[in-house]
């Protein structure tokens, strides 16, 4: 499986996007929607809801599993992908892109530059395959 080289990623699955106003779109990775299987309800915060790095953010729940999201970093949600809450399954088919799930204005935007890179969550993805 590859990730996308312009993303930043986390250990627990998540992935974060510097976007061109400096704010920070948020999703899982296709590992992460891969290994939950088919997606069927997704919980996200509020516009305005407050956030520190590694804070439960919300909930995806699929067929074999209930798992928290967790944020990447510290910030205040400015835009939550609403249609994703209203079909959750497109996690499954376009993690990356339309499977964003929230904007977050960062509390330190050098924080971004802090999370693994594509190569360093592919090789954490490999050492945890079993």
């Amino acid at each position: 499986m590859s990730y996308p080289e312009q993303l930043r990623y986390t250990a627990e699955h998540e992935w974060a996007r510097l976007e061109a106003d400096g704010t920070i779109s948020v999703g899982i990775t296709a590992h992460a929607q891969d290994a939950l299987g088919d997606v069927v309800f997704l919980e996200l915060p509020d516009v305005g809801t407050a956030l520190t790095a590694g804070q439960v953010f919300g909930v995806v729940e699929s067929v074999k599993a209930v798992s928290d999201l967790y944020a990447p970093l510290a910030g205040t949600v400015v835009a939550t992908n609403d249609p994703l809450a209203a079909t959750p399954e497109i996690l499954n088919s376009d993690p990356y892109e339309a499977g964003w799930m929230l904007r977050i204005e960062p509390s330190d935007p050098a924080a971004y530059g802090q999370l693994m890179d594509a190569a360093a969550y592919a090789a954490l993805v490999a050492s945890t395959a079993g």
